[in-house]
């Protein structure tokens, strides 16, 4: 996991390291992706309060379903959860991807890591 964060976000979109790791690591659910050699090609994790984050793929596996796949097993991880709602700070440009799955945009976009961001919702 900490290997395809580093890859995506600090290398890719040049989130400051500092930002990057924090101490919601501990607490929360993360699913792990991997190709048929069980190489790590994504991440992404659920907070215990319902807010899905540090969803990332790595570069040549994107567009291939592996997002659509971590994303589906959190929600049914936050299902199982008994949660009413998750929430996500998407970036503005996978803001088509979250509307897929049905999620809905709360409020206008901010900057977060110097990246647009914008909050989601979606009703369990």
């Amino acid at each position: 996991m900490c290997g395809i964060r580093k890859t995506v976000f600090i290398h890719e979109q040049h989130v400051p390291v500092a930002l990057e790791w924090d101490t919601s690591d501990v607490n929360c659910l993360h699913v792990l992706a991997t190709d048929l050699a069980k190489r790590p090609i994504g991440t992404a994790r659920l907070l215990q309060d319902g807010y899905i984050g540090r969803m990332a793929v790595l570069k040549e596996w994107r567009r291939m379903g592996v997002g659509k796949s971590l994303l589906q097993r959190l929600l049914i991880e936050a299902k199982k959860q008994q949660m009413r709602k998750v929430i996500i700070h998407a970036q503005s440009h996978a803001v088509g991807f979250y509307i897929g799955f049905g999620f809905q945009i709360v409020g206008k976009e901010f900057i977060d890591a110097n990246i647009l961001h914008i909050k989601m919702t979606l009703q369990l």
